[in-house]
């Protein structure tokens, strides 16, 4: 009778091993992110974070976008943040290095992996500091994705386990990709 439940054991063990979870599934990396799909601009759909307080700060952006910009390295490439908040813009920039499905910051300690998505034209990014999840972005290079793309995005926030979205108002206007003449109220 014990070798039974040990083969019964075994074979479930193998079973359950088999077949990904729903949030194994939906958490999966990209083979590899591919620079020129990347490159250029794409505005900030909705976000989710680990933090309350970082939340908060979210919400109180107007319209957020990233800017991707290489040069002839694909695999080390600009990477600009541009906020609008308050009719104010800000812009950091960061040099990125890609590695995979993922790339990290050269000055922060800060590792983004990019997530499959159903999303043609979107990408997803998990950004994690100490290996642990801190923010998870979606961006589009439209303002707005169809429903099916935001609960599949809302179903990645919760196998995260942090705060559910918070949309981005579509109708607020992006911040210019480069810094005007006029450097009244942007920060560099």
């Amino acid at each position: 009778m014990f070798a039974v439940y040990i083969i019964v054991f075994i074979c479930w063990k193998s079973v359950s091993h088999a077949a990904p979870s729903a949030c194994e599934n939906l958490l999966h990396p990209l083979e590899q992110l591919d620079f020129h799909h990347l490159e250029g601009s794409w505005a900030l759909v909705a976000g989710s974070v680990s933090d309350p307080a970082h939340l908060e700060s979210l919400k109180s952006r107007d319209s957020a976008r990233i800017i991707f910009a290489g040069n002839n390295d694909t695999s080390k490439i600009s990477f600009t943040r541009v906020f609008s908040s308050h009719d104010s813009c800000q812009y950091m920039h960061s040099n990125i290095t890609l590695q995979g499905s993922s790339f990290t910051f050269e000055q922060l300690n800060v590792t983004v992996t990019a997530l499959n998505t159903s999303c043609s034209d979107c990408v997803a990014m998990r950004f994690d500091k100490s290996k642990q999840v801190q923010r998870f972005y979606l961006f589009s290079r439209s303002r707005e994705v169809g429903q099916t793309e935001m609960e599949e995005f809302k179903a990645q926030a919760a196998c995260l386990n942090i705060t559910a979205p918070f949309v981005m108002d579509p109708s607020k206007e992006l911040c210019p990709e480069k810094i005007s003449g006029n450097p009244e109220g942007q920060n560099a």
